[in-house]
């Protein structure tokens, strides 16, 4: 862990808690080892985070990122679309199914947005800024420098992909960030962590526990 604390969240700074929904859960249709694990940190961290922001991934049916729309392929197979490597994933937080919701344990009242991504039926989207292709905004970072915040903290699931991939996008916005890896959990998945180690370190985002943030867990 990087970062020593304690770090005082003040009207600066905002957490994204990033796609903590049904389907990424235990027996969601894509869970994430351990998931359920982050939801008791990330409460108590957002109790000290006057601002709070949410992701959720919300794919259509039929979805380019589904290993079910490309015939023979199965999921964790990693393909080639229009805009680079594409991991297939089992259907998943398809838009307005069970599995797509929010976690009702997440006791976040305060939050101030949800951001919805991966909506566009040809392109995945891991970062709650910008959509795979990399050009695609989502709006969040104009969201924030209107608003005037300067640290960004990222939680949720999964660590490898949506998690990581928000917190680079953050850095390379301007914010300092700060990936809180205590409060997140990862796939793991033909050695993913590592690789997204190595990028949010790369592009400067700091690794820290919850116990550094004053008034986290």
């Amino acid at each position: 862990m990087a970062e020593q604390g304690p770090i005082r969240p003040d009207d600066r700074d905002v957490l994204i808690v990033v796609d903590v929904q049904v389907d990424f859960l235990p027996g969601g249709a894509l869970a994430v080892p351990d998931g359920d694990a982050v939801i008791g940190p990330i409460n108590r961290l957002a109790s000290a985070f006057r601002h709070v922001v949410l992701t959720q991934d919300w794919h259509p049916p039929g979805h380019a990122s589904f290993a079910s729309s490309h015939a023979g392929r199965q999921p964790f197979e990693v393909i080639a679309l229009h805009y680079g490597p594409q991991v297939l994933w089992p259907d998943h937080c398809v838009q307005g199914t069970a599995g797509a919701e929010i976690s009702r344990d997440l006791q976040i009242p305060h939050a101030q947005l949800i951001v919805r991504k991966g909506y566009n039926a040809g392109i995945d989207s891991y970062s709650g800024f910008r959509e795979a292709d990399r050009t695609t905004s989502t709006g969040l970072e104009g969201y924030l420098k209107e608003r005037g915040f300067k640290r960004v903290f990222c939680a949720g699931l999964a660590t490898d992909f949506c998690v990581a991939w928000t917190a680079i996008d953050a850095a390379g916005a301007g914010f300092e960030t700060f990936l809180i890896e205590d409060a997140s959990r990862g796939i793991d998945t033909n050695g993913s962590m590592a690789r997204a180690r190595n990028d949010w370190e790369a592009a400067g985002v700091r690794t820290i526990g919850g116990s550094q943030i004053d008034g986290g867990p």
